[in-house]
């Protein structure tokens, strides 16, 4: 998984704190970790433990980079 900002290896806690709609991009893929309380797993780990499809995981790729892409405009 290739995220901008090397999101990616950041904790999931630290992720959702600086961009909270990365949880309702990851809730649309069913990936229940946005409400965890331990939070620190990486982003990247978060995605892939999940065994989603490459595709699903392609698009998350792709939604989250263009949400960064957009929040830097």
């Amino acid at each position: 998984m290739n995220l901008k900002n090397d999101l990616g290896s950041q904790a999931i806690q630290d992720v959702l704190t600086s961009y909270p709609e990365i949880g309702e991009i990851l809730q649309r893929y069913d990936i229940g970790c946005v409400t965890c309380k331990v939070g620190i797993c990486l982003l990247k780990d978060v995605v892939s433990i999940h065994g989603l499809s490459k595709e699903d995981e392609a698009g998350i790729e792709a939604e989250i980079n263009d949400y960064l892409t957009s929040k830097a405009a």
